[in-house]
């Protein structure tokens, strides 16, 4: 097991979020639809998902911190596993123009309206299954919120190919600390199967023989509103 670090909570942490809102909204039905990972999950109503996950250019500061972290050269080679619509991607070639990307994602509509200039780097594929790739082929592997949406079986046969095919690796899975974030992840996710505090996910990643670094997204009670002066 590597190092926890702290990138993409800087990201996480600036969506304000109705935990128990989401729990009374028909949340069996929602969780349904979102685990389609079709249109209603990227582009339909927020009840299902992102909303309309309109591209802002809020990854550039991840991307940067990832080749800063891993001192990656102009020409590594990385991949993304759960890429979405390549976003991160996409911020990547931005500082690394002669690098090689590639990704793979479950969502055929994610893959479908892709960022154009590295939609053509991305492909069909689940995280659980083999990788289509040599081994240690890839400089970096990284996985943005992607692997907590399996079984622990799935989850461990995805860390061992990460193993496989990178000589650094790098995750982010949501997690829990007490009860209260647990129940706020419980209403929060839609796609979520495994539910672990970090010393199980630890223990996942020994089960896996996982070496890379890893980091938690917490469902953080929201901030006690500020009282206002008599």
């Amino acid at each position: 097991m590597g190092r926890l670090l702290n990138i993409v909570n800087q990201l996480h942490r600036r969506t304000a979020r109705d935990y128990v809102g989401r729990m009374a909204d028909a949340k069996v039905h929602c969780a349904e639809v979102a685990r389609r990972f079709d249109r209603d999950y990227w582009d339909g109503d927020r009840r299902y998902g992102y909303g309309g996950y309109r591209y802002d250019g809020r990854w550039a500061v991840v991307a940067k911190q990832l080749v800063e972290t891993y001192k990656l050269a102009d020409d590594a080679r990385i991949l993304d596993v759960g890429c979405g619509r390549g976003f991160l991607l996409y911020e990547l070639t931005k500082l690394l123009p002669e690098a090689t990307v590639a990704g793979f994602d479950v969502s055929q509509y994610a893959l479908d309206t892709a960022k154009d200039e590295v939609r053509d780097r991305l492909h069909l594929g689940r995280a659980e299954d083999p990788f289509p790739y040599p081994d240690k082929s890839f400089n970096l592997v990284i996985s943005l919120n992607t692997l907590h949406n399996l079984p622990v079986p799935q989850v461990v046969a995805s860390l061992k190919e990460f193993e496989r095919v990178g000589k650094n690796k790098y995750l982010v899975v949501e997690s829990f600390r007490d009860p209260e974030e647990l129940f706020n992840l419980q209403c929060w996710a839609l796609t979520c199967e495994t539910f672990l505090r970090p010393e199980g996910w630890a223990w996942v990643y020994g089960l896996a023989g996982y070496t890379g670094d890893y980091e938690y997204i917490y469902f953080e009670p929201p901030a006690a509103p500020v009282a206002k002066s008599a």
